[in-house]
């Protein structure tokens, strides 16, 4: 039995007790070797050594729940697997990363190339997920994660730029052959220091402390070679010190990551214009009481601020309908977020007394509370189209689903291939995202312009792993763009 093909974010719970994870691609000429490995990482996202790391200089976990099977061919066709037997694991590993590296050349060169999730126990297909890159040489191709007690798989499709070494690195491993550091972190073609300092807990949710970086190196092999890009840590960015302390210490740390998130996709010194928009649908109502979604705000905040020169994000609000919000100005965030980050309203009783509204608030009861994603869509795009800029725009999109519109929502994002737009959509929770979920695999348009995955509870992502996901394809997007003739 073979199971649906999943889109990048979308994830599937895991009811059996052993997995095999099989990387699955054809042989042929020019088509680089890839292998197979595994990350046992901690709550915080870490491994706790470098026997964390499963690979085919290290086949076997210390505890025998992972192993490093090894490749086999038939028919064409290389498959090579990693095996977890989930029941096994140490309580102390909440997530096993299902990574890959390709030897000799890039994954864009490796056609086909598919994740696959089976039962150890029957062969049967859990999960299944088609892997597409371009100039990366390791992905992240999926994860293992435990939630409330049950283990689930996702689809990730992370790229990296710097092979097995950074991606390993990024974790946690040591590398023998690592260069100094530079004063702002790895490059997206270095590997970080044999020694990487852990990051300080921000006082607002955001990423847990790392756990301290084990100290014996381990051989990995080489990346390519590529020249390293100049270093670029986070901007200074107008207005900055006018926040409060503790809100300026949050976006300072979260800068560095967004910075650090670039520079592994090989974008370091890429500007954008950045577009916020938020759901304000009614089954939205408890992320934004409980402040969840002002906490996505602030933390959108840090990638305008590093991308933009001026740091200034544009930002819409919709349900119903779509309203643009005024401009969020990073010295003006604190009454921002008080002013502007709220849920739609029932329209019922327009004759009653209007509440008095302040500093360009919207009346959120012509919002509505429905979703229709296609007006908000429309009206970005014409703004763009109104207001040209020497940088591509990137849309930051958060909805918690109920996606209906799915033709017209198709035929605004089709249209907007050849406009120099990149549209990022995250999910907020289990839902039914249409058509936004299908986009990675639509045929038909000359660059892929959408980005979609999706989370359970955004409050409990690490910053730096929402920042990897959040730009890790809009570079490539870049590139392909500049390659056709719309940037």
């Amino acid at each position: 039995m073979t199971a649906m093909p999943l889109s990048k974010g979308a994830n599937v719970p895991v009811d059996a007790s052993a997995v095999r994870a099989e990387l699955i691609w054809p042989a042929g000429p020019g088509v680089p070797e890839v292998d197979a490995s595994a990350l046992l990482l901690t709550a915080a996202g870490r491994v706790r050594d470098d026997g964390d790391f499963v690979f085919y200089n290290q086949p076997r976990h210390a505890s025998g729940a992972v192993r490093h099977l090894g490749k086999r061919s038939a028919a064409g066709t290389t498959t090579d697997t990693v095996e977890v037997d989930l029941g096994a694991l140490e309580p102390a590993v909440e997530r096993i990363v299902l990574s890959a590296s390709a030897d000799g050349g890039t994954f864009g060169q490796v056609p086909g190339l598919s994740l696959r999730l089976l039962d150890a126990a029957t062969g049967t297909e859990l999960a299944r997920f088609d892997m597409a890159a371009a100039t990366e040489t390791a992905m992240i191709g999926g994860e293992l994660y435990l939630r409330q007690g049950r283990w689930k798989f996702r689809a990730v499709g992370q790229g990296y730029a710097a092979g097995l070494a950074g991606l390993a690195t990024d974790f946690g491993i040591t590398v023998d052959d690592a260069p100094p550091a530079t004063a702002t972190g790895p490059t997206a073609s270095t590997p970080a220091p044999s020694t990487p300092a852990p990051a300080p807990t921000p006082p607002a949710p955001g990423p847990s402390a790392p756990a301290p970086a084990p100290t014996a190196p381990m051989p990995l092999p080489a990346a390519p070679h590529t020249p390293p890009p100049a270093p670029t840590g986070p901007r200074l960015t107008k207005g900055e010190e006018r926040l409060p302390v503790d809100m300026r210490k949050r976006l300072s740390l979260r800068k560095e990551q967004v910075a650090v998130s670039l520079r592994k996709h090989g974008a370091t010194g890429v500007t954008a214009r950045v577009v916020l928009v938020l759901d304000a649908s009614g089954s939205m109502s408890l992320l934004y009481s409980k402040g969840i979604v002002a906490d996505v705000v602030e933390r959108m905040a840090a990638v305008a601020a590093q991308l933009d020169d001026d740091g200034e994000m544009q930002a819409w609000t919709f349900a119903s309908n779509a309203a643009r919000l005024p401009d969020l100005r990073l010295g003006e965030l604190p009454d921002w977020l008080r002013l502007h980050v709220r849920v739609g309203q029932i329209g019922l009783f327009r004759r009653g007394r209007k509440k008095a509204l302040e500093n360009g608030q919207i009346d959120m009861r012509d919002i509505g509370i429905q979703n229709e994603e296609q007006k908000v869509i429309a009206q970005v795009r014409d703004f763009v189209r109104d207001n040209p800029a020497a940088a591509p725009t990137l849309v930051l999109f958060f909805s918690d689903g109920g996606v209906y519109r799915n033709a017209e929502i198709e035929r605004q994002l089709r249209e907007a291939v050849e406009e120099p737009i990149f549209w990022q959509f995250v999910g907020l929770g289990r839902s039914n995202y249409g058509v936004l979920e299908r986009f990675d695999t639509l045929p038909g348009r000359r660059v892929d312009n959408v980005g979609f995955f999706a989370v359970d509870d955004i409050s409990t992502v690490p910053d730096q792993e929402l920042y990897d996901r959040l730009l890790s394809e809009f570079p490539s997007w870049i590139t392909a763009a500049g390659r056709a003739g719309i940037l």
